[in-house]
């Protein structure tokens, strides 16, 4: 022992974050595969779509229209459903908030049309 702090390895880190617990999606911490179970906060939760660092798999199931918690706080809302560690973002995700943008099928970014009725600030 040479008393220097432990350094994390993949084996060792947490998979995923739970930054709230209000928050109905985790953190991805490290690249986790479809089909792996991991640990949500003592609970086991089975990866449903490989997804990289950074992005958030679905707590619980997601309905379409639900509103997505991250930091205790609304980000957006469900377009689709999700099932319990499915990836959500852009394909199933609106911001409330902010004009979405994704890629025409020439790969450049269009904004998505706002639904009649509502308005993004």
């Amino acid at each position: 022992m040479t008393g220097e702090p432990e350094q994390a390895t993949p084996a060792t880190m947490h998979a995923v974050l739970l930054l709230h617990p209000d928050d109905n999606v985790v953190v991805v911490c490290r690249a986790v595969t479809a089909g792996e179970t991991v640990d949500m906060a003592g609970v086991p939760l089975l990866v449903r779509s490989s997804v990289g660092v950074g992005h958030k798999l679905a707590r619980q199931a997601l309905s379409a229209g639900d509103k997505v918690r991250r930091y205790g706080a609304p980000i957006g809302s469900m377009t689709q459903s999700a099932a319990p560690g499915e990836h959500v973002h852009l394909h199933n995700l609106q911001s409330d908030y902010l004009h979405t943008y994704t890629l025409d099928s020439g790969n450049a970014f269009v904004e998505e049309p706002i639904p009649a009725g509502e308005a993004h600030s």
